[in-house]
């Protein structure tokens, strides 16, 4: 418990600065002079570098020590968040924040492989996944609200800060009560790969980011859309021919594992689109204060408070197909609340769009988590927790680089903030949608058979039993 409890304070500081940033976004706006796109750059380079180089550290702590790594990464991080704190543009807030990234890199994967080699019991991993699922999502969603309270009170500066304190501490612990830790048969490093990787991640993130400004025919944009076809054929092509590949992609065969990526896809590019979206709303249409329009989404944040645990512990009694189903229909009711009803014109639907895309995040990070890892052989436990984080970095990238763009382009035509928001709700509904599809297709008794095999084929010797699996 006490290896459980320093790994889910790591994962407290990384997740909550995915979020936290959200209602200081119009602060800084006024204050360092930002445009739509500059403040999409102070969300998207922190994920965008912790979904490049997840994948890598995993690999890494397995090959070279898990606790080696993991105390790298919350050294590393506490910097980049001083950093950034005393950061004297948006330029150089920016470039903290990757470097705050790539500490944090360094901490999810390795996290969730201490934690499924420390709990090797099929129910007592799941339940320490739904502990896990719900520090992630709690401090993913009462990150406006801890936001709010920073900002009015002190400034946006101190919400960096909150992070040294709790860092402080996991280190001195991790440090006292965590072994080190090596996979029996760790990766090689795959340099190509990993370059593959960063520039298809980099260049569709710029690449939708920059297109309202640049123009979608531009030839920057279209120069970025080349590179990242030119880079996923790559990958295609050059990891399946490497005896170890950074992204194993026989790892897909597994339906629970491809679902759970998707999944984790599209529910995190729902949930960043959906926060990037209100903050901005609550406070530059409504007026209201960081405090108050942290208070507003306070019901989002009680629900996955009291849901991610629920979802931990149906996923260990019923499997994850029941969490991801009532994930899906409440993201994407949530969402249509908003496409079709214009829930921000009016306080008792926002309230009610709030509590059930609360309810339906809360269920979701438990089944993706516990998914993902629980099919692999525990020799690849950290590159299989690092693909399922790398998703979700991802799909949070993803979701504000686009409704981001759809929200800028729309104002760009004229359109007021209502207006031009009202595609990018679709967008999210969308997501919700898929998470529901996905789900209920890949959590099925055929799916886990293909999880079995693929475990099997992966590693025979340390594959999971099939009750396992």
């Amino acid at each position: 418990m006490i290896v459980l409890g320093i790994c889910c304070m790591s994962l407290l500081i990384v997740s909550l600065d995915n979020t936290v940033l959200n209602v200081a976004l119009p602060s800084m706006r006024r204050e360092l002079d930002a445009s739509v796109a500059g403040l999409q750059w102070t969300i998207d380079a922190y994920t965008l570098v912790l979904a490049s180089l997840l994948m890598l550290m995993g690999s890494t702590a397995d090959r070279i020590g898990r606790r080696k790594v993991f105390v790298a990464g919350l050294v590393l991080f506490g910097a980049g968040s001083l950093l950034c704190s005393l950061a004297p543009g948006l330029d150089w807030l920016i470039f903290f924040r990757m470097v705050q990234a790539v500490g944090g890199a360094m901490l999810n994967p390795v996290a969730m492989s201490i934690i499924t080699n420390t709990f090797t019991d099929p129910a007592e991993r799941a339940r320490a996944i739904g502990v896990w699922g719900a520090v992630g999502g709690i401090s993913m969603a009462a990150g406006p609200l801890i936001g709010g309270v920073l900002v009015d009170s002190v400034g946006w500066r101190s919400i960096f800060w909150i992070n040294l304190p709790v860092g402080l501490a996991a280190l001195v612990l991790t440090l006292r009560h965590i072994p080190e830790s090596r996979a029996a048969r760790p990766r090689r490093a795959d340099p190509v790969g990993q370059v593959l990787v960063m520039l298809l991640l980099g260049t569709v993130t710029y690449g939708i980011i920059e297109a309202p400004a640049e123009g979608w025919r531009s030839p920057l944009i279209m120069g970025c859309a080349l590179v990242a076809v030119a880079s996923l054929v790559g990958l295609l092509v050059y990891e399946p021919r490497r005896e170890e590949p950074l992204i194993d992609l026989r790892f897909f065969r597994s339906a629970p594992f491809s679902g759970a990526t998707v999944i984790a896809i599209s529910g995190f590019a729902g949930m960043a689109g959906f926060l990037f979206l209100n903050t901005l709303y609550l406070q530059d249409v409504r007026g209201l204060d960081a405090l108050h329009a942290g208070l507003y989404m306070l019901p989002m944040a009680v629900l996955t408070f009291l849901f991610a645990p629920l979802s931990g512990r149906l996923v260990g009694s019923r499997g994850p197909r029941l969490p991801l189903l009532i994930a899906g229909v409440a993201m994407g009711v949530s969402g249509l609340l908003f496409a079709v009803f214009q829930a921000e014109t009016s306080t008792t639907l926002l309230f009610t769009g709030y509590v059930l895309f609360g309810l339906g995040f809360g269920m979701l990070n438990a089944p993706i988590t516990n998914t993902a890892v629980s099919g692999m052989p525990r020799s690849q436990a950290g590159v299989a927790a690092a693909i399922a984080s790398t998703s979700r970095q991802t799909g949070g990238t993803l979701g504000v680089a686009i409704v981001g763009a759809v929200l800028a382009a729309g104002m760009a035509g004229g359109a007021d903030f209502t207006a031009a928001a009202r595609p990018a709700w679709w967008i999210i509904t969308l997501c919700g949608v898929l998470v529901l599809v996905v789900g209920a297709a890949t959590s099925g008794a055929w799916a886990r058979g293909t999880a079995e095999r693929t475990a099997r084929t992966l590693d025979p010797k340390t594959a999971p039993a099939p009750a396992d699996v």
